[in-house]
């Protein structure tokens, strides 16, 4: 075992490339795994086709993507290396043969580790799914390599890989908004922008805290039903209503004419303003997915209302820990299986990141082999 068979993305909405790269040097403190499962999102899509060239300006974090690089940032696997001895975010021994999922590195030194303890925001974060293929960062591959200052998260026996590579994503970002938010209270309206798998994941979070009325509003139809079986409460079929005041007044003809009290936006940052809208005089906000160019012009009318507004940046190790606790122990009330759409080789990733631009996907895995024409 001397290298890695990866898809590489070497050219923006180009076919990715099978690449032979070498694996890394084990590192004291970090851990070699080979990929069970990696699950793309709506970012790996993002990425490929160009939209995350620019970086954040004052926000350091958010460094400019370039090519080549590995894609896929929501990675199950197996330890099949590590650098000494290490362990899992509850302090028990890991070794080879144990499957884990794993936080982002950050440098632990800087305003934000240290003092504010919003770590997400360290100017030095380790993500996964962008980097250089010789980094091994990226789950679209046979290993993935997690580096010092990265934390495991071990994986019950009872929680599919592809259902832990999920969670490792669009999970843990949901566990981070539900922390910022706050409580909800049983009499509480909450409303999901979004029903891809964060809107998904955020339904499930909502109705297992105790929301006693929560709408969705998405497509296409197959997600709806998901959120359907999940026990949403009213679902809205974004195809099929194109104005987006018809939207708030749905919104508000469930909610006694005042709007909900919590709002997720789980779609676009471009929602915020329609969500705004969508939530009542003194609710709360919580803006999830990030994604969409240009800025986002506000009413100042809509600033006037007393509503609170929260942003999530990716999430800390707890928040991962949070999410695997959940899909282990709720399974009895939500089929997450239903957000695994489709399986694709190494070999077929240009045909996942498509689909997934085109909506025609809700979560596809990428599993760490060739197709069948390729292996023969």
């Amino acid at each position: 075992m001397s290298e890695s068979l990866s898809a590489v993305v070497t050219g923006f909405k180009a076919p990715t490339e099978l690449w032979r790269v070498p694996l890394p040097q084990i590192e004291p403190s970090s851990a070699l795994i080979r990929v069970e499962a990696a699950t793309l999102c709506g970012t790996d899509a993002h990425r490929w086709m160009g939209h995350f060239t620019e970086g954040g300006g004052d926000q350091p974090f958010l460094q400019p993507l370039s090519l080549p690089y590995i894609p896929g940032h929501e990675t199950c696997g197996t330890i099949v290396e590590t650098g000494g001895n290490i362990v899992d975010v509850l302090n028990e021994p890991l070794k080879p043969g144990d499957r884990i999922i794993s936080s982002y590195a950050h440098c632990g030194h800087c305003y934000y580790c240290r003092i504010s303890t919003q770590t997400t925001l360290c100017h030095d974060v380790k993500s996964y799914g962008h980097s250089h293929p010789n980094r091994l960062m990226g789950g679209c591959s046979e290993y993935h390599y997690f580096p010092p200052g990265a934390l495991f998260i071990r994986v019950p026996d009872n929680v599919a890989s592809e259902i832990a590579a999920s969670a490792a994503c669009a999970l843990r970002t949901v566990m981070h908004s539900f922390e910022q938010l706050g409580p909800i209270a049983s009499h509480e309206t909450v409303l999901i922008q979004g029903c891809g798998p964060l809107g998904l994941y955020a339904l499930a979070v909502a109705k297992d805290r105790g929301a006693r009325n929560v709408l969705v509003i998405g497509a296409p139809k197959p997600r709806l039903a998901v959120a359907e079986q999940w026990g949403a409460d009213h679902v809205l079929d974004l195809s099929e209503v194109a104005d987006p005041a018809a939207r708030v007044q749905w919104v508000r003809d469930l909610t006694y004419g005042r709007g909900a009290d919590i709002v997720l936006n789980c779609a676009n940052s471009h929602a915020l303003v329609e969500g705004l809208r969508m939530t009542r005089p003194g609710g709360r906000l919580v803006q999830v997915g990030i994604s969409g160019a240009g800025d986002i012009p506000v009413a100042p009318k809509l600033l006037f209302r007393g509503v609170q507004i929260i942003s999530t940046v990716m999430a800390e190790a707890r928040h991962f820990y949070q999410a695997i606790d959940f899909v282990s122990t709720r399974q009895k009330y939500f089929d997450f299986q239903k957000l695994i759409s489709n399986s694709y080789p190494l070999d077929r990733l240009t045909e996942a990141l498509q689909a997934m631009s085109e909506f025609r996907e809700v979560k596809p895995v990428i599993v760490p082999r060739l197709s069948k024409e390729l292996q023969g």
